[in-house]
């Protein structure tokens, strides 16, 4: 789990943040920067092929088994388009260079979808469960910071392109991984079960596939579905609409990619791994509500202090507290925010109800962080460049309090809901 997280973190920011930090330093405009982000909106619709990835063997990859092919084929995509951008360049063109970038992003979400099924396929129990989303969680931080902070030094050594031909070799990784993992047997028996009575080709297959999913899902949860959706979509819209950015920022307010990365690299890596640990022990001792609205409080209000560096004046020591504060809330809300869509889905729909949970965490926030670049320097015109910026991280902030109240609600609905459950059934056994 540790080595297929790694590969499933390190494609994200390499058509996000770090790509728009290359861009940046080939002097493209923040709107282009900003726009081009939309390439990641690809992770946003992964619910519409998840289906495929339920009920359908890749042919080539068979032998491998049925999640296990999949994972294979994608990350060779990966590794592939990844040195593509590299050989290409910025010289190629924007429209070149965005294409690739859509692939990689693209087939990183297919990989996605099929190593959340693996793992929520794989736990045998909820504890397991929760180990192996903090186990993904601490290594898909770790491919994170590798592509957020060590990329900046290589790329400050042998330059951007050759970095991201590194990178794309590092794919690697994941499918020697794959290779060694073992294929969850409980739910392929399940899966081939399905496709003999109904074959995905056939009406009730595919409806069975492509609608079977969401069914299941309302089924269980009701009318409060919808209220888990709309907390779930705006959930992570702080770190969303900030990412595209962030990179940007550090190069115009003066810091260097070597300063970037040392920081990100030291005292980042410490607070990722201490966000992911007390966001695991919060949502295994508080509850997945409390450890949500704890790390949605921390993690608004971490994003809001990058403020602090265009109002009050950039030092590596203010740099390095707010790089730690944003590390630990990041990690800490995600940890919280995978154990609970983990256990929303159901064995047999596994690939699409996680791709439609973690699809709605992530669209809302990937359309409207392309309209990043341009809003800040529409406050540039008004407040200068680095006073926009700190306005544009102070609403980056505000946008987290909705989900905070949502998911408040949703708390207050089941500890109300519990207690009368309980008395219910101790009714029924009188």
């Amino acid at each position: 789990m540790l080595l297929l997280g790694f590969s499933s973190g390190l494609p994200f920011l390499l058509v996000g943040n770090t790509f728009g930090y290359w861009l940046r330093d080939e002097h493209t405009s923040l709107t282009a920067i900003g726009f081009l982000s939309w390439v990641g909106i690809a992770y946003s619709l992964k619910f519409l092929w998840a289906p495929v990835m339920d009920r359908v063997d890749l042919p080539l990859f068979k032998r491998l088994g049925h999640r296990r092919g999949w994972m294979m084929f994608s990350q060779i995509l990966v590794g592939l388009a990844l040195c593509a951008m590299g050989g290409a360049g910025t010289k190629a063109g924007l429209g070149r260079l965005g294409a690739l970038a859509l692939v990689v992003a693209f087939a990183s979400s297919t990989q996605d979808i099929v190593v959340d099924a693996w793992r929520i396929e794989s736990a045998d129990d909820g504890e397991e469960q929760g180990l192996l989303a903090s186990a993904y969680q601490f290594s898909y931080r770790l491919a994170l910071l590798a592509t957020d902070s060590v990329i900046l030094i290589v790329a400050a050594t042998v330059g951007w392109r050759l970095s991201y031909g590194i990178y794309g070799a590092c794919m690697a990784i994941g499918i020697i991984a794959t290779w060694f993992a073992k294929e969850p047997e409980r739910a392929d028996a399940l899966m081939d079960k399905k496709e003999r009575e109904a074959p995905l080709w056939t009406p009730r297959g595919f409806f069975d596939a492509v609608v079977g999913p969401f069914i299941a899902f309302f089924r269980a949860h009701g009318w409060l579905a919808l209220v888990m959706l709309a907390a779930i979509s705006l959930y992570r819209l702080p770190d969303y609409i900030m990412g595209p950015m962030a990179n940007p920022y550090y190069h115009d307010i003066g810091l260097s990619k070597e300063t970037v990365g040392a920081v990100r690299g030291s005292i980042g890596l410490i607070a990722t791994f201490a966000g992911i640990a007390v966001g695991g022990f919060c949502s295994l001792k508080l509850g997945y509500m409390r450890a949500l609205i704890i790390g949605g409080i921390v993690q608004a209000a971490a994003i809001a202090t990058y403020a602090t560096l265009a109002f009050a004046g950039t030092t590596i020591r203010l740099f390095a507290l707010v790089m730690a504060g944003d590390n630990f809330s990041i990690s800490f809300a995600g940890v919280a925010l995978v154990a609970y869509m983990s256990s929303l889905t159901n064995i047999g729909y596994t690939a699409t109800q996680y791709a439609l949970l973690s699809s709605t965490y992530a669209w809302l926030g990937k359309i409207l962080k392309g309209f990043s670049g341009a809003e800040v320097e529409t406050l540039s015109n008004t407040h200068g460049l680095i006073h926009g910026y700190g306005i544009f991280f102070i609403g980056c902030g505000l946008t987290g309090v909705p989900a905070v109240v949502l998911f408040a609600v949703l708390g207050y609905w089941h500890s109300r809901k519990q207690p009368l459950a309980a008395a219910a059934s101790q009714g029924l056994h009188s």
